[in-house]
């Protein structure tokens, strides 16, 4: 049996209604797919799909030819005025030669909602900037056209709120995290509570807010999830034909880290629709101790040791390594008993050691992927998982490469007290900011002038490009707080939305003022990387800076200079 299939069978990854959703990678006829599974089917492209459906139906997918591959959701976190001066920004919304703030361009904020009510996100006369707010965890209500949950809330429903004494009896829409409202405020605030001084990127620009449900608490999504509102932040964009840049600050540690996820690949298809950027933070899980990078010859055995922190339940390792290469693995409990020696012939292993359930299991690898994962679950069988020292062993049997990674869950999963013991900071951004055509964006602490400790580290020039691409402010950044005001957050949370704000701005110029209407995607991210700043005695692009810090006045100046030419 497929890998998926067994986490579904031990895990329960079920709807409480005993459906379950699954990413499909397909051709031909969906609504014939999803017949065939009895499954609710919401088009993503012509070639991606999200199908909700019975737990039990989901081997049966091996049956239907024209699904070419399939995932479970991931489960996602996100990753929490000198910003604007510092990055150029501020220079570029008031010079005489740009004059850009936002305008005929919209931005995607794919959060934990927005605070409507705000003055960042009205206009002058106090109706709203914001075109839709799509709440994904509504229980009821009337969703987009194409999805199947949440409730659609329009502009005309926001202004009558906002009319009215008491908003929330009409919109009862909250921000009740503050995360979404946070990073609206830096992508595309206006400042209207700050004596008129911008404080976000692009202070005039249209907002599209998708709230994401949290599963099972406020913080967390699934990719799922994201991959809806990427979908409709696209179909808003190109109704409208307005080009859109997107913020994604949210992130996850399982998967190979590689960009061949359906997640991942979902999001390069989506980048070549229409006209967007989409911009996704590098996470803070560069200084966490949740990556392991090891390397096994043969014949050789390994010890790896993880602390587990209080109160976990559920923790797992994703071991990803070449297929090439046979590896054993034994895990052994902080009491010493061990799990016993596991062949990759046993691809689905159970045992329990001191109260916990193990599952190892050995993954295949697929036409996306040429490695292979082994996948260790530990779940308490009651209470929590006993907090100590706890062993991953790993033994080279036959051994052609034996390189290999190992991923602990992300730090708001398992707590800070939960680490290997000798971690490596290297290939730390989550995914999806590892997707190739994203703008994955690192942060740096702009008082010290140096990459923030927490910042997720990545490759550079390795198999699968360069990240992060750039880095932005990140560490006490002043913005719009929920339920009015400002407030000072700090992580990679807060330094892509400044460059999806720049993206906006550099749209505006190329498409709107039509000086370059093919200033979008691709095209965006390679102006942003030559024009980053590098003021710092390093070799550039690395796997902390990228191609250097957010410098937007250097990139307009180079744009116009091209124009001029």
């Amino acid at each position: 049996m497929d890998i998926q299939e067994q986490l579904i069978r031990e895990f329960r990854i079920v709807e409480p209604t005993g459906n379950i959703e699954i990413i499909i990678k397909y051709h031909g006829d969906l609504a014939a797919i999803a017949s065939r599974l009895e499954a609710v089917a919401e088009e993503l492209n012509e070639n991606y799909a999200i199908l909700t459906l019975p737990a039990y139906r989901v081997s049966t997918i091996f049956d239907i030819p024209q699904v070419e591959y399939y995932e479970l959701p991931k489960t996602v976190t996100f990753q929490i005025q000198r910003g604007t001066d510092l990055t150029g920004i501020r220079r570029v919304q008031s010079a005489e030669e740009f004059n850009l703030k936002g305008n005929g361009v919209l931005v995607g904020i794919i959060d934990s909602g927005i605070d409507y009510t705000h003055p960042d996100f009205r206009h002058a006369d106090g109706t709203t900037r914001i075109l839709y707010i799509w709440d994904q965890s509504a229980p009821s209500g009337t969703p987009p056209t194409g999805f199947r949950s949440g409730h659609l809330y329009t502009a005309e429903d926001l202004n009558t709120a906002l009319l009215s004494n008491d908003p929330l009896s009409i919109v009862p829409e909250q921000d009740t995290v503050g995360h979404g409202t946070a990073v609206a405020g830096v992508a595309a605030g206006n400042g209207r509570s700050s004596q008129g001084v911008y404080t976000g990127a692009a202070p005039e620009a249209q907002i599209i807010a998708v709230k994401l449900t949290p599963y099972p608490q406020p913080g967390f999504s699934r990719s799922t999830d994201i991959m809806r509102g990427v979908k409709f932040c696209l179909d808003i964009a190109e109704g409208l034909e307005m080009p859109i840049a997107i913020n994604i600050s949210y992130g996850t540690n399982e998967g190979a880290h590689n960009g061949s996820s359906l997640f991942e690949t979902y999001l390069d298809s989506a980048a070549q629709r229409w006209k967007n950027v989409i911009c996704v933070a590098a996470g803070n899980e560069r200084s966490a101790g949740h990556h392991y990078r090891g390397t096994v010859s043969q014949g050789q055995t390994l010890e790896i040791q993880f602390a587990i922190g209080e109160n976990i339940r559920n923790i797992f390792l994703s071991c990803w390594k070449n297929f090439a290469d046979n590896f054993q693995v034994e895990i052994i409990s902080p009491s010493g008993s061990s799990s016993g020696i596991i062949s990759p012939l046993n691809r689905i292993t159970r045992v329990v050691l001191d109260g916990v359930r193990i599952t190892i299991l050995y993954g295949q690898p697929n036409h996306y992927n040429i490695n292979q994962e082994i996948y260790i679950g530990l779940e308490a069988i009651t209470g929590a998982i006993r907090q100590d020292i706890w062993k991953l062993v790993l033994r080279g049997m036959q051994v052609v490469d034996g390189n290999f990674d190992v991923w602990l869950p992300m730090t708001d999963m398992v707590t800070e007290r939960t680490s290997f013991l000798e971690p490596s900071p290297i290939t730390t951004v989550t995914i999806p900011s590892t997707a190739y055509s994203v703008i994955c964006v690192g942060g740096y602490d702009a008082l010290r002038n140096s990459v923030a400790f927490f910042s997720g580290l990545g490759f550079t020039y390795m198999t699968y490009g360069q990240k992060p691409d750039i880095v932005a402010p990140a560490v006490n950044i002043v913005t719009t707080a929920a339920g009015g005001g400002y407030d000072s957050f700090t992580g990679t949370s807060l330094a892509a939305p400044f460059v999806t704000g720049a993206a906006a701005l550099m749209m505006e110029w190329g498409h709107v003022k039509r000086n370059d209407p093919f200033l979008f995607g691709q095209r965006v991210k390679a102006f942003l990387c030559r024009n980053a700043s590098r003021n710092f005695p390093v070799s550039f692009p690395n796997e902390a800076w990228g191609y250097g810090v957010l410098n937007l006045i250097a990139t307009m100046n180079d744009l116009r200079e091209l124009i001029q030419t």
